[in-house]
């Protein structure tokens, strides 16, 4: 599936349809007129199984995520490598071009600038495998006020500083809306005046985490934003919805 430039929707089928198995989860987001999807761990799936369900709807998988092992702890840097080594060739494999990176907990006891300065080094050393693959990595800022106390990478500068340190194209931040409202809130602003350093985005209603016609966040306004911005990929819709799965994403189609 080929996309015209701009911001398209993907839908989280381990998010939006939990209670699913994968093959019948991608089956609803293309009843509902969606043409992208992504997911969580590609280690406990039948990959096989995904591919097929993508081909036989004519979709793409924006996304995937890279083995959950710490960026901010260096004695963990070779079992991250490797992680992310297997996550390209599962990456490959399925035709994605996007992984999502976690990058730990906060360590205690450890100076900060010591864990960003790890953060910055395993990014360093992962972005010639990158570059050889053709994949971007995505790292992810989380909120610790609800839903991640303990995590290290709670707001987007810090995230864009360690991507400017790092200087590789395939190196970028997955920006999730819902996560930086509660963080440090200024979204559009903070989206537009970096929105190089973005690979993909992750949206979700605030508070509750639930549709995006929920909350205290106009999605209109922000998905214009980011489009005005020149942006050229995805937006993972990540939520839990209150009410049936298929009517929330049907009304949210028009807005892209």
């Amino acid at each position: 599936m080929k996309f015209e430039s701009g911001l398209h929707p993907s839908v989280c089928i381990d998010a939006v349809f939990e209670s699913l198995p994968a093959p019948q989860a991608i089956q609803q987001v293309a009843d509902c007129g969606l043409k992208a999807f992504e997911f969580w761990g590609w280690w406990d799936r039948d990959l096989d199984a995904i591919a097929a369900a993508r081909d036989q709807h004519d979709m793409t998988i924006s996304a995937c995520c890279t083995r959950f092992i710490s960026l901010v702890d260096p004695t963990l840097r070779d079992d991250y490598l490797a992680g992310l080594e297997a996550s390209i060739a599962a990456a490959q494999r399925l035709q994605c071009k996007t992984l999502i990176s976690q990058v730990g907990d906060l360590i205690p006891g450890v100076d900060r600038e010591d864990q960003f300065r790890s953060l910055v080094d395993g990014l360093t050393q992962a972005a010639p495998m990158l570059e050889a693959a053709g994949i971007t990595l995505v790292i992810e800022p989380l909120n610790e006020l609800v839903d991640h106390p303990g995590y290290y990478l709670i707001r987007s500068d810090e995230a864009f500083a360690a991507v400017d340190q790092v200087g590789s194209d395939r190196v970028k931040v997955v920006f999730d809306i819902y996560h930086q409202q509660i963080s440090e809130g200024n979204v559009i602003a903070n989206i537009a005046k970096n929105i190089d350093k973005i690979g993909h985005f992750h949206a979700a209603g605030n508070p509750g985490r639930h549709e995006l016609t929920r909350g205290e966040l106009h999605y209109p306004s922000i998905f214009a934003a980011i489009a005005d911005a020149g942006f050229d990929g995805f937006v993972g819709l990540e939520y839990w919805p209150q009410d049936d799965p298929a009517t929330g994403l049907r009304q949210i189609t028009d807005w892209f």
